[in-house]
């Protein structure tokens, strides 16, 4: 594995080059539980609550965000919904197209029936090939969600607590934060298994100016597209770059609503004795924080260097779909 180490230079887009390899912080089972624990926001915002750290998107922080629009160009953050299987997509997007007629006749006169087309779509979308959000009932531990509550389904609804209908309802619009670590550093692509660290994003905020805070949506480029154009796919699931599971203590620390990336947040593999995902579960567990995994940040990226912008108000909405775990969904930037 290895860890980013920004040195500070005359090159690059904010003035960093340097890329040096290391060995990131290890994480035991024990060190885990207790960075579980003590990041732990669970009764923060009573103990009924199902919005987790979006309570750090107050009205004057949604005020703020929408100031920043200035041209009104919006930028796509999703990726086409890809219906082909490939080693990474292992569940296609499937999609149906009709003409209406037959059972949608409506018992009409055929020669009265208006000409019109529908769409059938299916996709089970959590994986490494879809963006998506991570609602909050997706991870659990010791057999709790966030805010303790138990991780219990029926099957007529999904979950009774913590479902995505519950983020669908507010939406996400607030201020958003592009940390594009490719640029900052001089290349074009973060290596697989490359790990971002507390210090790697304080670095980044020294040199850009700007200082992430309560109730923004931080997001994290780390260039799998461009290595993907460049190179094809690789294995993801044994090794990709991402933020190490200590970063969630920073998260608390400034308040992070929510978490985003075109990987999965994680670096792969973790650090992490015995666990895959360990950003993810002190995230969506501890903290009660969404996460919107494998986004297009590439155009994003182009956008924030020619305007010498890495902030912009930042949209969001799931599908309101009652006790789901998460959704597909096109998160947008607004400049």
């Amino acid at each position: 594995m290895k860890r980013l180490m920004a040195g500070v230079s005359a090159m690059g887009l904010l003035g960093v080059s340097a890329l040096a390899v290391g060995i990131p912080p290890t994480m035991d089972q024990e060190s885990f539980n207790t960075t579980l624990h003590e990041i732990s926001n669970w009764g923060r915002w009573g103990d009924d609550d199902e919005l987790g750290t979006l309570n750090t998107i107050t009205p004057s922080v949604r005020a703020q965000a929408a100031a920043l629009v200035k041209e009104g160009t919006t930028i796509s953050l999703a990726l086409p919904l890809n219906k082909i299987a490939d080693p990474i997509n292992q569940k296609p997007f499937e999609h149906e197209v009709f003409i209406f007629g037959g059972d949608e006749s409506f018992d009409m006169d055929p020669e009265e029936i208006p000409q019109a087309a529908g769409d059938v779509f299916k996709i089970d979308y959590h994986g490494f090939g879809h963006s998506h959000m991570d609602a909050l009932p997706h991870f659990a531990y010791g057999g709790k969600m966030y805010n303790g509550f138990p991780f219990e389904m029926n099957a007529e609804d999904g979950f009774s607590k913590l479902g995505v209908e519950n983020i669908a309802k507010v939406g996400v619009f607030t201020r958003g934060v592009l940390v594009d670590m490719p640029r900052f550093l001089g290349i074009d692509f973060l290596e697989p298994g490359s790990a971002i660290t507390t210090s790697d994003l304080e670095a980044w905020e020294k040199a850009s100016g700007v200082r992430v805070r309560a109730g923004d949506a931080l997001l994290v480029r780390t260039g799998r597209w461009r290595k993907v154009a460049k190179d094809g796919q690789w294995n993801f699931i044994q090794e990709a770059a991402g933020m190490h599971a200590s970063v969630a203590r920073w998260l608390k620390e400034r308040d992070v609503a929510v978490i985003g990336c075109d990987g999965v947040s994680d670096v792969m593999p973790s650090g992490v004795t015995g666990r895959f995902n360990p950003l993810h579960e002190l995230v969506l567990i501890g903290l009660g924080m969404p996460i919107f995994d494998n986004l297009d940040l590439d155009l994003l990226a182009e956008k924030a260097s020619a305007t010498g912008r890495a902030t912009f108000l930042f949209v969001a909405a799931p599908l309101r779909v009652r006790g789901a775990t998460g959704s597909p969904l096109n998160p947008l930037a607004v400049f």
